[in-house]
């Protein structure tokens, strides 16, 4: 069975997105900046930022080849999961091994009553967050910085700290610096980009590369693929609502 996937915006938790996923692995997860809650055969897991392509069968999905998620908005995750990001980074984690064996049992058995996994997660994030202190402030702002094309220096000077705290925060929020934080965001513009069929000239363009080679060299080295491989693979698989794994970690562990 080819794997479907589906996503939607959050209608409890700011600035999430619901997803699931049913099938058999597809390609590998591809660094999008997020973490995620996983809901897969019964367990919750954690998916940490990535820094590159994640095998996609890494967390076995069951016989039921069904997994369920919550992605983040970038740099939120740390407060909620009461773990710094860097800590996660390209890991996928028992939530047992963050948080006490028996509170997870108890909010698997929750789970477990939902017939949409997805409005459980939302219901656990939401709960969780009430009890959590608020994400870093900053993070927001430097995520949408970076997101805008924005140098790490003007971000730096518009969140009022040095490039050295910027880093520190950086890895706290989003488990790696601005600058690879600001690489895989480019990416994503360059991703969605490609998935619309643009010719790569104009997505080196308007992503906001230097030239189409320099916009290759960034995907084969943050997605292990071409940009051309990547749109290929992608539209037979859009038309048919199936994915060969599009990117972000919330695609699976």
């Amino acid at each position: 069975m080819a794997a479907v996937y589906e996503e939607w915006p959050s209608a409890l938790v700011p600035g999430a997105i619901v997803w699931r996923r049913t099938g058999a692995p597809g390609g590998p997860v591809l660094p999008d900046g997020c973490m995620d809650l996983l809901w897969v055969d019964g367990r919750l897991l954690v998916a940490g930022p990535d820094t590159g392509p994640h095998p996609a069968g890494e967390v076995p999905v069951g016989a039921r080849g069904a997994m369920s998620g919550l992605r983040f908005a970038p740099g939120t995750a740390p407060a909620l999961l009461g773990v710094p990001a860097y800590e996660l980074r390209d890991r996928r984690v028992e939530l047992a091994d963050l948080w006490p064996g028996p509170q997870v049992r108890e909010l698997a058995e929750r789970m477990n009553a939902y017939e949409d996994p997805g409005s459980g997660l939302e219901r656990l994030a939401r709960t969780r967050s009430a009890r959590s202190k608020p994400p870093d402030p900053l993070a927001a702002r430097v995520a949408a910085g970076l997101r805008a094309g924005e140098s790490v220096a003007a971000v730096a000077q518009a969140v009022g700290l040095g490039e050295r705290q910027l880093h520190r925060r950086s890895l706290d929020a989003f488990g790696y610096g601005p600058r690879t934080l600001g690489r895989v965001l480019r990416l994503q513009r360059a991703l969605e980009l490609a998935r619309r069929g643009l010719p790569q000239a104009e997505v080196a363009y308007r992503a906001g590369y230097a030239d189409q080679a320099h916009l290759a060299r960034e995907v084969r080295a943050l997605a292990g693929t071409t940009p051309g491989a990547y749109a290929a693979a992608y539209a037979p698989a859009a038309a048919n609502r199936e994915t060969p794994q599009p990117s972000g970690s919330s695609t699976t562990a």
